[in-house]
This record gives structure tokens, C-alpha cells and sequence, in this order.
């Protein structure tokens, strides 16, 4: 939604937003210097471009904190340009407030949807421009805030195993990962943002049309099933979480869901056998095979042992974990390890 600021008092100065950094698009060099040099003097660092690719190459270089785009240019022109910053996960963010001498609604509501959250008109009022610069500069900022609050919060995450990525459910793109999730999505998909793998989609397409939707008054919340990729003995699990972001209103869509992804491993849930139950290593492989409901001749088989070896591992086992039988073994287990439980698919 285009908020106007309030008009400030012709002689109220107006101090710049500390360290902003903006960007300034227009094809013509003599519109340029006046708002250039106003804005310098504010004390804003001003860049400038000349025309649509030079625009879109200084934005995703320097990152500015807001863009003054020329609607109408030769080549590519201001719409094009907002809508590949906008489409750009890195430039995204930037405010665009465009500068333009057309007034004809439908002009106007194209600047908007291109994606725009302001407009002045030419002749351009640099006391104008400022003002309005410095409502989007603080809501900008604001807002950036709270993202890199969230993004800190689930970067956390990464420390104890847990990546998590963003998919923004309209058009399936990555929108966001942690440093641990770009790993795991090269590892195991040979990806990487903006595209999401291909079963992770497949997956989020079945999902979607039953979990996007709040359960029914008096319904109790389900999990949803979880995605798990097997790569050798390592396995990657995806869990629908939530959505995040508001719901796209006007196209009755939801916004980005957040998923969080987590790596196992057999060598892991081994080494939680022996560390739950003290059982050594040995003990710890014929346990779990154990819990795979594998008899003692195939786990002799497996292990290169005898069943009449296997046999006296899992009397220990039983002595070890107070039961007396293998299922009592395998329930145990099963409590106690969580790595062990099974997996949705």
C-alpha cells in the first residue's frame, strides 16, 4: 500500500537518513545534477545511472537503500528495470520511488505494479523527493530489521543441525537459506538459490492444497508428512513448518513457507545407541538392526559374524537395557533415540 507522507513545513529542514545510499536513474544528464546536487548536500551518498542495464548493474553492486527511477528511457525503460530488481532476492528490498512526467492513471498504476511504493512527478521538487525518500527509508530500514532478527534466529538453528529455507509458494522460488541448508541442497541436489530441487516441490505441490489452510473450528492440528531423500547411509528429511509473510490478498495466495531441513545419518543413530544405553559399538549395530526387525542370521550376515555371535551381543544388550526380549529391546530403543523413529515420506 502507497502511504504520502505528511507535507513538512517549506522551512522545516530536512536532515538525510544516516549513511543512506541512493541511487539515481534517469537518461537525461541535465534532470540529474539538481537533484543530485540537493541530495549531496542533505548529506546523502548519490550515485547515478544513465540508463536501465547500468541501473540494474550499479543496484546490485552497491545495494543502495532506495532507487529514483526515470519511468521513460530509451532501451530498457523504468518499469523493466523495477521489475528485474524486484525479481532479484538481493535488490528486492530497495525502495523505488519512480520520477516520471506521465500523470495518466493507468502510467501511474503501471509504476506501482512494476513495483514502485512511490512517485513524484517532473518537474522533480528535490524537497519533495526528499520528504518522501525519508518515509520509505525509515520503513525500509525497519523492516530490514526485523528480517535480519529472524535471519539471525534461524541461522541459530544451523548449530544444532537444523537448516532451514524459505519457498515462496507461488511460483516455487528459494527465497531464502541458511549457510547449513545451501550445503545440504548442493550436496545432495547439486542446486542452489534461487531454484529449488525438484522434489521439494513435487513435495510442497501435494502439501500445499491441504496445509496451506488453517484446520477447521474443532479440528486438531496435523503435521504435515515430511519429505526424506536417502544419499547412501546419510538421509536429508524436509518439515513443512510455516508460512511467513502476509497473504498476497489481492491474488489470494500465500506468502513464503518456512522448512526446516535436518541431515541424519546410520553413524549417528549408532553413536546414540551406545551413548543412550552404554552399549559398545558392536553392541550398538546389532541393536539397531535389531529395531530393523532383522533376524540374527541376517544381522550375522550383515556384520560378517555368527548368529551364535550376534545372539551373545544381544544377551548383553538385554542385560544392558533391563528387558528380556528383542521387542521389548527395539520399543526401548525406539523411546529413547528419536533418530530412530520412523520417518514421513
Amino acid at each position: 500500500m502507497i502511504r504520502s507522507p505528511d507535507h513538512p513545513s517549506p522551512d522545516a529542514p530536512l536532515a538525510a537518513e544516516p549513511g543512506a545510499v541512493v541511487l539515481i536513474v534517469d537518461d537525461v544528464p541535465d534532470n540529474v545534477a539538481p537533484l543530485h546536487d540537493a541530495l549531496d548536500d542533505a548529506g546523502y551518498t548519490v550515485l547515478v545511472a544513465l540508463d536501465g542495464e547500468a541501473a540494474i548493474r550499479r543496484a546490485r553492486q552497491a545495494l543502495p537503500d532506495v532507487v529514483l527511477l526515470d519511468a521513460v528511457m530509451p532501451g530498457l525503460d523504468g518499469f523493466e528495470v523495477a521489475r528485474q530488481l524486484k525479481a532479484d532476492p538481493q535488490t528486492a528490498h530497495i525502495p523505488i520511488l519512480f520520477m516520471t512526467g506521465l500523470t495518466e492513471t493507468e502510467h501511474l498504476v503501471a509504476a506501482l505494479e512494476a513495483g514502485g511504493v512511490d512517485y513524484v512527478t517532473k518537474p522533480i521538487k528535490p524537497r519533495e523527493v526528499m520528504a518522501r525518500m525519508g518515509v520509505h527509508l525509515r520503513q525500509s530500514r525497519q523492516s530490514r530489521q526485523g528480517a535480519v532478527e529472524r535471519s539471525q534466529a534461524r541461522n541459530a538453528l544451523d548449530a544444532f543441525g537444523y537448516a532451514t529455507i524459505t519457498v515462496r509458494a507461488r511460483d516455487g522460488r528459494l527465497m531464502w537459506q541458511t549457510p547449513l541448508a545451501r550445503d545440504l541442497l548442493q550436496r545432495y541436489f547439486g542446486t542452489e538459490a534461487p531454484v529449488t530441487p525438484a522434489p521439494v516441490l513435487q513435495w510442497l505441490e501435494r502439501l500445499l492444497p491441504e496445509f496451506a489452510a488453517p484446520p477447521a473450528a474443532g479440528q486438531p492440528l496435523r503435521e504435515p508428512p515430511r519429505l526424506t531423500i536417502d544419499q547412501g547411509p546419510r538421509r536429508l528429511s524436509f518439515r513443512l513448518h510455516q508460512q511467513i509473510g502476509d497473504e498476497d490478498e489481492a491474488q489470494g495466495e500465500p506468502g513464503d513457507w518456512l522448512i526446516v531441513m535436518q541431515e541424519t545419518s546410520d553413524a549417528a543413530v549408532l553413536e546414540a545407541l551406545a551413548q543412550a544405553f552404554g552399549l559398545t559399538a558392536r553392541e550398538a549395530e546389532v541393536l539397531y538392526w535389531v529395531v530393523k526387525g532383522k533376524i540374527n542370521r541376517d544381522i550375522g550376515d550383515i556384520l560378517g559374524s555368527s548368529p551364535a555371535t550376534v545372539k551373545k551381543h544381544l544377551e548383553r544388550i538385554h542385560a544392558k537395557l533391563g528387558v528380556e526380549t528383542r521387542t521389548a529391546a527395539a520399543a526401548m530403543a525406539i523411546n529413547r533415540v528419536p533418530l530412530l523413529q520412523p520417518r514421513g515420506g
